[in-house]
């Protein structure tokens, strides 16, 4: 099977961009950053293999009933089994909590169980649970060692920056784990593609990045993301001419959502803004609800500041993904800037309830609560503006800044 079937079997791209950097700093109103770090979306792993489980019978062959030892054991791995196929079965149909709690149940039986802790990586990836689902596939990579699946899901987890953390540390894990994985199957098209990615996060636009996406193009002529990838890298090394017929290419091999997510995403790394929404249109007309999809687009429409445009986008892919972060927060930002700053103001509650905490700190500052309180300010509301400026104090104890705030509107 070529790598791109594999991939398209295995890995589809569902997330959001890794990091959201904001200029024009003004409490009433923003523009989203350009950069994502890495370039990477997240991929959506397969399910962990749940094997087929055989009905044995009660009797031998001779009327007697088999080892009691080996029953005990055939149904506690039958058991394994269920739990297993039931959490892909759930994960499949987006009912995370109870994929979560099938996932749950069989490290309560075996708490070392390769696929159930990849598993629940796969479930918190999907929900953009960056922490929880890097604990789960370290895990999965430290009982399962040899699994390329777990050491390629976790390689995309790292390359995830998040706000406060040791970003430059999980970027070298993250490569460390992808070389790995091209180690254990140097014919894998994915793992090269996320070798380059793991050093694209690093910082390194050169040869050896290069490389890593030519590999995975080499292996698999079919593999629409890695044309992505080594499209920006090229752009990035100088080489635009050679990037543009690239992108092109990318966006004609990619049949799917997941894919396509993509190649808007490092369209947009690269401020091609506008020849995104073709992209991400494409998508949404393949999976109306894609999360990824609308979460991209919705951004697009906030970096050009038509926010009646990015709510609907923003709204519908916190609905989908009611734990991930940044679209919720975005979307608070998005009423922030159209001055509704009651709908910001439980848009951001949301997010803090989301929020890691360096998130939660960036939920205090002009583009959270205290961007609210400076609403409730102007206009007039000074009971309201002191409740925001309260809570981004809880948020961000000791600011001074927000201490005077706070003072001034009581």
């Amino acid at each position: 099977m070529r790598a791109s079937s594999t991939f398209r079997a295995v890995f589809t791209l569902v997330a959001l961009s890794a990091v959201l950097s904001f200029a024009g700093v003004c409490a009433l109103g923003q523009d989203v950053g350009s950069d994502v770090i890495g370039g990477a979306g997240i991929f959506r792993p397969k399910n962990p293999e749940a094997k087929k489980r055989t009905v044995r019978p009660t009797t031998t062959r001779r009327g007697t009933a088999p080892p009691r030892t080996t029953g005990a054991s055939a149904a506690t791995t039958d058991k394994i089994e269920e739990l297993l196929d039931k959490g892909n079965q759930f994960r499949d149909a987006q009912r995370f909590a109870e994929a979560e709690n099938s996932y749950q149940s069989i490290l309560k039986i075996n708490a070392k169980d390769g696929r159930a802790a990849y598993g629940l990586g796969n479930i918190y990836s999907d929900q953009q649970r960056w922490e929880e689902a890097e604990v789960a596939y370290r895990n999965a990579a430290l009982w399962s060692p040899t699994n390329v699946d777990a050491l390629v899901a976790l390689s995309v987890v790292l390359v995830q920056p998040r706000t406060g953390g040791d970003n430059a540390s999980r970027f070298a894990d993250a490569e460390s784990f992808a070389r790995r994985a091209v180690q254990l199957q140097p014919q894998n098209a994915i793992a090269w593609d996320r070798l380059g990615v793991a050093l694209q996060s690093r910082g390194l636009f050169n040869n050896e990045t290069e490389h890593a996406y030519r590999r995975a193009v080499e292996l698999d002529p079919e593999f629409a993301v890695a044309y992505a990838h080594l499209a920006r890298v090229l752009k990035r090394m100088g080489h635009a001419d050679e990037a543009a017929p690239l992108y092109d290419k990318a966006t004609q091999l990619a049949k799917d959502p997941p894919t396509l997510n993509l190649i808007a995403e490092s369209l947009q790394a690269e401020q091609q803004w506008q020849n995104s929404e073709p992209v991400l249109k494409r998508a949404l007309e393949l999976d109306a609800r894609n999360s990824t999809s609308l979460y991209l687009l919705g951004r697009m429409f906030v970096v050009f500041k038509r926010f009646q445009e990015s709510e609907p986008y923003l709204k519908l892919a916190t609905e989908v993904s009611p734990r991930a972060f940044q679209p919720i927060n975005l979307l608070g930002r998005t009423y922030l800037a159209l001055d509704r700053f009651e709908e910001a103001e439980v848009v951001y509650e949301r997010a803090a309830g989301v929020a890691s905490p360096g998130d939660r700190k960036q939920l205090a500052g002009v583009y959270g609560f205290e961007g609210v309180g400076d609403g409730y300010l102007k206009a007039k509301k000074k009971a309201s503006a002191v409740r925001a400026y309260t809570r981004a104090l809880e948020l961000d104890p000791g600011n001074k800044q927000l201490e005077q705030k706070l003072a001034k509107a009581r």
